[in-house]
């Protein structure tokens, strides 16, 4: 039966039971705060051992519920810092390290011509459009970007197809909007969510669990 997702009206064909969803380990741009979007910046040696050890603690998860890896669909998004990060949770939980898909439509929110930037650099070239995002970083698109609104009707479409037990490798700007769809929270609060890169979520039965 079709739905409207709490708060935020968007249509649902109705919540996934099990999804396992995992931010890529930190890059430099992460560490130095640059708007990475799509950019494909590739994970540091912090963001190495985050994999390693998300891929660890999710085996060990797996194996004390009694749940079997092969029984997940394993997805990535296709930018390179995803993609090396499930491969090395992969690698940890003894997988095939290459055993996954790639879905698009979990590419992170991309922030157009700001890409690169710092807020603090933004705010000596663009002092009014930085102004617009602290007032709405809901609805706010940067030049040539998307808004978290915008996103958030792209991880719905794919949300909405999710039909079995998955782990997802993807971004923060997607955990954010994903976890506002599934906890049913209201929009100003999504982009405001912290989503750190040493954490496995797990959302079971409509509960989520930090690992």
């Amino acid at each position: 039966m079709s739905t409207s997702l709490p708060s935020t009206g968007l249509p649902s064909t109705g919540l996934p039971e099990r999804l396992i969803f995992i931010r890529h380990g930190q890059t430099d741009w992460n560490a130095e705060g640059r708007m990475q979007g799509q950019k494909d910046i590739p994970l540091n040696d912090t963001g190495r051992a985050q994999a390693t050890r998300n891929g660890t603690t999710l085996g060990d998860y797996l194996r004390a519920s009694g749940q079997a890896a092969a029984d997940f669909d394993f997805v990535a998004s296709p930018l390179g810092r995803t993609r090396e990060t499930m491969e090395r949770i992969r690698a940890a939980m003894d997988l095939d390290p290459s055993a996954y898909r790639l879905e698009e439509r979990l590419k992170e929110i991309t922030f157009g011509r700001w890409e690169g930037f710092t807020l603090e650099e933004l705010d000596r070239t663009d002092p009014e459009l930085v102004l617009a995002r602290r007032a709405d970083k809901w609805g706010f698109a940067p030049p040539e970007g998307e808004s978290y609104a915008m996103l958030t009707t792209r991880i719905a479409g794919w949300l909405a197809e999710v039909d079995g037990p998955t782990v997802a490798v993807i971004h923060g700007g997607v955990i954010r909007v994903l976890r506002g769809l599934l906890q049913g929270l209201e929009p100003a609060a999504i982009p405001r969510l912290d989503v750190p890169q040493d954490v496995v979520y797990v959302w079971d039965n409509g509960r989520l669990t930090v690992l």
